[in-house]
Order: structure tokens, then C-alpha cells, then sequence
């Protein structure tokens, strides 16, 4: 078996070199031949896509975050090789979703104990989405998170908690099918998944391989109401606030009055006032433990 290994060297601690050690181990262990390459500039995207094209891999690993995800999905989409995660970023949530080990061995082992399967994408703005995208509170976290040069959970936190004291709202419309929704929103989330990187469930009746996607949408509410929302998103009952509310759907247009950030993935674009989702069923393969059911 042949395995290409991409590899973000900015994810996690940064320490590549442990990590290639490591991958000529399993290696020799699973009986597999490997190169690999770095996931490190503006022209990385192509190179990769030269490089399935050339080395012609039966499996493709990506060590990073969910960033780092995306960006190998955009080349494996609608191709038969199929995606492991080597979860090493400050977000790893798709391969929480997946139920991988963040144990980098236990992670590569998979390589010979996992199995097949396809996923869902999401298409939004002429963007890949695998995860998770959204507008409003998250995004302004995550943009905040992504301009601040140290990583981790607790940094995170620190502008999520700050966040919460300045929650702004603003209106949407939801457009599906016949159906036209206006909303006043603190957070739209496109849910491909159903939890964040932090294991929160946003979506707890989402689901990657059914052929639809949610929009998550959280109304305005009252401070002091914050804990017990985030104690349905622990217990995956977020569904049944009152502040919440579940649009399953195959295709969407969300429209906002005022320019907004649309967060995919972990990056964060320019403002934009007209979102379209279309859903791309079962166009990426993963690879996933044998004994899970994501």
C-alpha cells in the first residue's frame, strides 16, 4: 500500500520531525511505502494535487487541524482515495466527529485496523466546507482566535468569554424550498457535523453521510440563560432551547441586512451579506475506526 502524509508544520507544537519518525515506524509496522510533503505556502493546494496525480497514493494522511482538512479535501473531493486525519491542529473537531484518537500512533494505526467511508460536503460560496461554517458569535471568535499568534483551547476561551459580554445580534433570512424565514440571530451555524473542536454539540441530530445539512440558528437570549444553553450543547439536547432552531435541508440561501464574517472550516472570510449552501453528497471517503458509527 502506498500512503501520501501532508503535513502542517504551524499545527499543534510544530514538531514535525517527531511526527515523520513516528510515520516511518507505523511504516515498517503496517507494512506500507510512503513519501510525504508540507502543507506550508501559497501554492501547497496545487502541489498536492500534482503530487496525487504523480505518486498515485491508495491512501492520503493530513496531520493539521480542521483547516488543514480542508484544504485536502478541496483535492480528494469526488476521488476514490480516501482521507485519514492525523489530528495535530488547536481545532481538531473532524476528527473528534470521526471518533480518531489525538494520539498521533493510534491515529496512523488506522492505516490497517480502519475502514471506508463517505461523507458528505458542503458548498458554500463556491467554498468547501467539511465541518462546520458559520456567521456571527463563532465567527468573531474564531477570527480573533486566528489573529492571535498563540494556540490552544484556552486561548479560545479567553475570547469566547469575552464575547459573551458584548453579544451582538443581527437579522437573517433563511431561504429553502418554498419556505422564506426571517430571524434576529447571534449565531447562523452551516452544519455539516453536529460538535465543535471543544466537543460542544451545536447539531446533535446531524449526521455527515445523509445527504442534508443544518442551519443552526440561536436566537438572541438572556445572559444569564448562557449556562444552560451550554448545558444542552454538553448533553446534545441543544435542539430543544427555545433559543434554538434546526432548518434540515439539501439547499439554502441566507441573506443578512449588514455585511458579516463567514467562517469555514477554521478560516475566516471577507464580509458578506448573501450566503448560498448546496450540499455534495457522499464526495469525500474517509477513513474511520472500525467499531465507530459517526
Amino acid at each position: 500500500m502506498k500512503a501520501l502524509f501532508i503535513i502542517n508544520p504551524k499545527s499543534g507544537n510544530g514538531n514535525s520531525e517527531a511526527l515523520e519518525e513516528l510515520i516511518k515506524e507505523k511504516s515498517v509496522q503496517h507494512n506500507f511505502t510512503y513519501t510525504s510533503c508540507y502543507l506550508d505556502d501559497a501554492d501547497a493546494i496545487q502541489h498536492i494535487t500534482e503530487t496525487v496525480i504523480k505518486y498515485e497514493p491508495d491512501v492520503v494522511a493530513v496531520a493539521g487541524g480542521d483547516g488543514s482538512v480542508n484544504c485536502i479535501a478541496q483535492v480528494l473531493k469526488r476521488k476514490k482515495i480516501p482521507l485519514l486525519i492525523l489530528p495535530t491542529g488547536s481545532a481538531n473537531g473532524m476528527a473528534k466527529e470521526l471518533c480518531i484518537s489525538s494520539r498521533p500512533e493510534l491515529a496512523l494505526d488506522l492505516i490497517a485496523t480502519g475502514r471506508s467511508k463517505d461523507i458528505d460536503l458542503i458548498k458554500i460560496n463556491n467554498k468547501i466546507c467539511v465541518h462546520l461554517a458559520d456567521i456571527g458569535l463563532n465567527a468573531r471568535i474564531v477570527k480573533r482566535f486566528d489573529e492571535d499568534a498563540k494556540r490552544g483551547m484556552w486561548v479560545y476561551a479567553k475570547y469566547l468569554f469575552n464575547e459573551l459580554f458584548m453579544i451582538k445580534r443581527f437579522k437573517v433570512i433563511v431561504s429553502h424550498g418554498v419556505f422564506r424565514l426571517k430571524r434576529k440571530a447571534v449565531s447562523v451555524t452551516f452544519a455539516n457535523a453536529s460538535k465543535y473542536g471543544t466537543g460542544l454539540q451545536i447539531n446533535p441530530t446531524g449526521k455527515l453521510d445523509d445527504g442534508k445539512f443544518e442551519v443552526v440558528i440561536i436566537r438572541p437570549f438572556p445572559r444569564y440563560k448562557i449556562l444552560g444553553i451550554t448545558y444542552k450543547m454538553i448533553r446534545g439536547t441543544l435542539h430543544t432551547s427555545e433559543y434554538a432552531e434546526v432548518i434540515s435541508c439539501s439547499e439554502a440561501t441566507i441573506e443578512t441586512y449588514k455585511g458579516i464574517s463567514l467562517q469555514i472550516d477554521g478560516e475566516v472570510f471577507e464580509k458578506t451579506r448573501l450566503i448560498n449552501i448546496k450540499v455534495l453528497p457522499s464526495a469525500l471517503k474517509v477513513i474511520v475506526p472500525c467499531e465507530s458509527n459517526p
